[in-house]
This record gives C-alpha cells, structure tokens and sequence, in this order.
C-alpha cells in the first residue's frame, strides 16, 4: 500500500530544515509511521536522518510505502518506498544484530535483499554526490532541499567537483563509503581493460568479512570473476563459501550460485533434513543448545524460502522459530500484517 501526504511533500522540499520537526512531531507526516513502526514493532532505533531519507525518495518520485506493508516481501525488511519500476527500497532488520549495528538500506527483490548501503547517512550521502555530479540537470535542488540538516552535514554541494577526483566511483569509495555495486563496476573496468591482476586483487578485498559481515554477495561475484579468469577449482570454493552466508543475500538466485558450486540440490535436501523432528533430537544430543537450534532453524526456513521467493508461505514456522529462541519480538515482527 502506497501513501502520500501533498502539503507534508511540498513543506519538505521548499523549507528542508522543517524535516526533522515534521518527523518529530504529531503531525500526520507518513514518516512518522516509519520511526513509530521501527520502535514498536521492529523494536530497535531508527536511524538517526530516516525522515531526510524518506524525504529524499519521495522528492525524487518514489512512492513512500507503509512500512507494514509486508506482504510478498523477504519478512526481515521494513520498506520504504517503490520506484516507477517496481523496485522496493526498504530497511533490513537482523534477527540478532549485534549492539549498535545499524540497519542497511536495502532493494528487495524475489529472491531476497541487494545491499545499497551500510546505512542511511551512506545512503544519502552517495544520493547527494550522484546528484550533484550529474550537474542537477534540471535546475532543481529538491533533492538537497529534502536532505535538509542531514545533507548540511554529510556533503555539501560542490564537494565532487573540488575534490579533483574525476570518476565519481572512486570517489565514493575515498569520500563516503563502501558499496557493492561500486566496488563491482570498479572490478569489471579493471577486467575489461585486461588488467585481471588488479581485478582479482580488487574482488579479494571485496569479500574481507569486516566489510559486509552477513552477506553473500562479495563471494558470489568473486567466484563469478574466478569462473570468468578460468580459475574454476577456485570459483567452486567461492560459490560453496557463499552457500554458507545467508542464501536472501546472495544478490541473485539460488541456482546460479549453486551450478558455480557444482551443487544440484543436496544444499536443499540437507537443509530441508534440518528442520525435521529427527535432526532437531541428534542437535540435542550432542548438546547444542536449544535456543541455537530454533536460530538455525529459522534461518534455514528463510534460505528455503528464497530459491523461489515462497516467503509468506513460511512465515508461520519462522515466527515459531524465533519464539523457541527466545525472540518474541522478532515473531511478532516477521509476522506482522496491516
């Protein structure tokens, strides 16, 4: 379900420095929705220029989404808005976070999460370099209007062009942080240039876990780029690293990893083995703790779930999961419908 507010719109993008009062206070703002839905149902801090973002997705044409809006969607996002495309910018809220991680901004797609940013302030702040690197073409400065104290803060206009850093994919690795598909594009110059060596020196750096702990997608691309050198052994040891993260984050499908693996379905079959009774009593028996096991399980449901994007079917179970862990909350989140 879409929602739009005209008069919150406009006031957001002729007076910005409004945006953090609109947010705050008790007015109708459909932001406000996202920072009580975060606090109440999602039960974590909302990041801290949430509002800013929201105002800068809507300023650009976005549709700004409820944020239970849930249905068909992976279960751990909270989203945003949608695109004239169809694509689905949301938050993505870890089942056991650790203390002070901030949530990613994510795209959602059927078969799980692309990762757009770390966070929101990146996120924002690589919107204002491409938008000011693409010279406002058309005059306006509603984007920088939306950003309002939080564009004062992360960039100021004019910033790219006297840096002296002529490609704007160097500079937003130098200047705002790192990003996937930044660091992808920056790998397959190197390639196309037939410079392989600073391609794979490039596509190691991308799989350092301190980088995207929690997803898969640097060790796809990074067996995708072996497979592509023909160092295949090694583009099968990738492909089967990247099986062992999160299956929703592998920035693609299932099958496509798995046949750089050489895997069929015996990732599938043994995953679906997991979760029965039996697997559970030999977890048991060799003294895994019975919180671990419902994680596990939870987990598994959701890697199940993204080779065909099933995700509504399983959110029952996953709930179950969750509450067997201890994480009541988090049920009651991957559960929610409006």
């Amino acid at each position: 379900m879409a929602f739009s507010s005209q008069r919150t719109s406009s006031l957001l993008l002729r007076h910005g420095r409004c945006a953090r009062f609109l947010c705050s206070s008790s007015s109708s703002s459909s932001f406000q929705e996202h920072i009580s839905f975060i606090k109440d149902v999602a039960t974590t801090q909302p990041p801290e220029h949430l509002c800013q973002l929201l105002g800068i997705l809507n300023a650009r044409g976005e549709s700004i989404l409820s944020p239970g809006a849930k249905q068909g969607l992976m279960p751990l996002t909270i989203p945003l808005s949608k695109s004239s495309s169809g694509a689905v910018t949301a938050l993505l809220r870890w089942p056991t976070a650790p203390i002070g991680m901030e949530m990613p901004v994510v795209e959602v797609c059927n078969h799980g999460v692309w990762l757009l940013a770390k966070n929101v302030d990146h996120f924002i702040h690589r919107i204002l370099v491409n938008e000011d690197a693409n010279g406002c073409q058309s005059g306006s400065n509603e984007l920088f209007h939306a950003a309002s104290d939080a564009g004062d803060k992360l960039y100021k206009k004019g910033d790219f062009s006297k840096s002296g850093i002529t490609d704007i994919d160097v500079y937003l690795l130098r200047k705002v942080g790192l990003f996937p598909d930044v660091l992808e594009r920056i790998v397959m110059k190197y390639f196309k240039k037939g410079d392989h060596v600073s391609a794979l020196v490039t596509g190691e750096f991308y799989t350092r876990k301190q980088h995207f702990p929690g997803f898969a997608r640097p060790f796809v691309f990074n067996a995708q780029l072996l497979q592509k050198v023909g160092r295949n052994l090694e583009a099968k040891d990738a492909a089967r690293g990247a099986l062992k993260s999160p299956w929703w984050t592998l920035g693609c499908k299932y099958h496509e990893v798995a046949r750089i693996a050489e895997w069929e379905d015996e990732q599938i079959e043994y995953k679906t083995k997991k979760l029965t009774e039996e697997s559970r009593l030999e977890d048991l028996n060799r003294g895994k703790p019975p919180f671990q096991i419902a994680l596990d399980e939870a987990a598994f449901l959701l890697d199940l779930a993204s080779v065909e994007g099933t995700w509504d079917n399983s959110l029952g179970q996953i709930a179950e999961c969750y509450k067997e862990a201890g994480l009541h909350d988090m049920a009651r989140f991957v559960q929610y419908k409006e």
